[in-house]
């Protein structure tokens, strides 16, 4: 019997959206992820039948063949979710068919274990502070964008997503919504960040409500994070900064000098809002390295 591909890509994520806490980016990664799979079946005449896919015909061939074609190009990590979200899909098909699923043996690649591009605290400085002269509105707001992603070690999608109420000015925490994960978390907030956004509260060009954006181009709107990543793109090379350092690279900066003046991986893991503290171990890595050169260049006998 033939079984079309597409309307079983929907339906999969459609019982994700409503089955799982998984966030709507989650969910709209899984449906490109198992596109880009579908497309390459398409290719291949062993899936194909009238134009689509059918899934009844796909063997762990197919999938190893579609995952030796994006080793050509693709990084390990892209590989890992490719082939991550084409095992959900087949455990949500075995579910509802009673079919064994064909990546269930499936092996995903080793990741490449990569240390965090990180800023010294020096250029982070420099970063948040050369304009501090300038008081227009988009002078002020992009400088409470540094502060507050720096000083909680926020993902970019959660610092556009927070809203007023979200701050707690007499604790000095923030609530973060829907998280990874779609989990909340309360993270601190240094008093830097929280008067770097009361200034950009005052400074607003449109009025400002309790439930509204933070985080706000000049008109009032949500800013986006894609409009972030090039403010801080642009601002790197304004501050003389050099560094090709994104979003997620100053949550990466806070997690490293938090560990490397003290702060326990558990609390980091916490405030990072990491499921595993493998995760947050591999800071350790970007500490570890740094002992290792001062001490090369300090050791007589290294």
């Amino acid at each position: 019997m033939h079984e079309a591909m597409q309307p079983r890509i929907e339906a999969f994520t459609q019982a994700l959206t409503k089955a799982s806490r998984a966030s709507r980016n989650t969910v709209a990664g899984y449906g490109r992820d198992l596109a880009d799979f579908r497309s390459f079946l398409l290719t291949m005449p062993s899936a194909e039948r009238d134009g689509e896919v059918d899934v009844s015909l796909i063997t762990a061939e197919h999938v190893r063949l579609y995952l030796a074609h994006l080793m050509k190009t693709a990084s390990r990590a892209t590989v890992q979710r490719r082939l991550s979200a084409i095992k959900a899909f087949f455990r949500y098909r075995e579910g509802t068919t009673g079919e064994a699923s064909p990546a269930r043996t499936l092996r995903s690649p080793k990741l490449e274990r990569r240390l965090p591009a990180i800023l010294q605290p020096s250029e982070v400085e420099r970063l948040i502070d050369f304009d501090r002269d300038k008081d227009s509105p988009a002078a002020i707001r992009d400088r409470a964008i540094m502060e507050a992603l720096y000083s909680s070690g926020l993902r970019v999608s959660e610092l556009v997503g927070l809203n007023w109420r979200d701050i707690d000015e007499d604790t000095g925490m923030l609530t973060i919504r829907g998280g990874k994960g779609n989990k909340d978390r309360v993270v601190p907030i240094g008093e830097p960040a929280m008067q770097a956004l009361a200034a950009w509260r005052r400074a607003m060009p449109v009025a400002w409500e309790p439930d509204g954006p933070v985080i706000t181009n000049l008109r009032g709107g949500r800013l986006t994070t894609r409009s972030v990543e090039k403010l801080l793109a642009n601002r790197l090379v304004r501050a003389g900064v050099a560094s090709s350092i994104t979003p997620h690279g100053l949550r990466h900066c806070f997690a490293t000098h938090m560990l490397g003046n003290g702060a326990d991986l558990r609390s980091i893991q916490e405030m990072l809002g990491h499921t595993s503290l493998a995760t947050t171990q591999r800071y350790t890595h970007v500490t570890v390295k740094h002992l290792k050169e001062v001490y090369r260049r300090a050791h007589p006998r290294a």
